[in-house]
This record gives structure tokens, sequence and C-alpha cells, in this order.
């Protein structure tokens, strides 16, 4: 019988990374290290998040694409912050049948990131 395996790993790519790291420190508080020797930054895990790995989904689209969620405790606030920031909201908050409320943003690289609603 096979198990299910979880997400354990993502990565968020841009031209400027440093700016990624500053950008991303400060919308969510990540802990970012640095390792220079190999021009990347590892992302601390964040505290609250499912134990058995985090869920996803498969959907329909004209473009490949990849979207990572973060839980906040505000949709509004947070897409505020991101767009003071240097990014732009590309989903205003919307209720999923069924699901959460969700919400996207561009980052100042161009990676669309996924918000949803503690």
């Amino acid at each position: 019988m096979t198990h299910p395996r979880p997400v354990v790993h993502f990565e968020i790519r841009g031209r400027d990374s440093k700016r990624l790291q500053e950008f991303y420190a400060e919308l969510f508080g990540w802990q970012i290290v640095e390792n220079e020797a190999i021009n990347y930054a590892v992302i601390e895990h964040g505290i609250g998040g499912p134990p058995d790995g985090v869920g996803g989904g498969i959907a329909q689209s004209d473009v490949p694409l990849v979207t990572v969620y973060v839980q906040v405790l505000s949709l509004d606030e947070t897409l505020e912050k991101a767009e003071r920031m240097g990014g732009k909201t590309v989903l205003p908050p919307v209720d999923v049948p069924g699901g959460p409320t969700i919400a996207q943003f561009r980052d100042p690289e161009g990676n669309v990131i996924g918000l949803v609603k503690q």
C-alpha cells in the first residue's frame, strides 16, 4: 500500500534573491539563513502548520504555474503590506465554496503567492 507523500519544501526564485529574502522576512516574519557559498537561502519552517504535511490541488490552466499558500491572520492587512513593499494584489480575498478564504499577490519578482486566512 502506497502512502501519500507530504510536501516538505518549497522554493521562491527571482533575479534579485536578496530583495526576495528581505521582502518575505518582513512580510511573513520568516527566519531566513543565507548560505553564500551556494547562493541559496534556507527558510525555517513556520509555526502552527499541519503536522502531517501540506495538502494541495491540481487545476486546469493556460500556463504552467506552482503557487505556494501561506496562512495569515488577515488577508487584507497582508495584501496591503505586500503592496507597500512592492508587491501587487492579483486576487482579492474570496471565499472558496466549502473551503477557506484565500487571496493572491505577485511579489516584486513576479512570483504569485497565495494567502489563506487562518
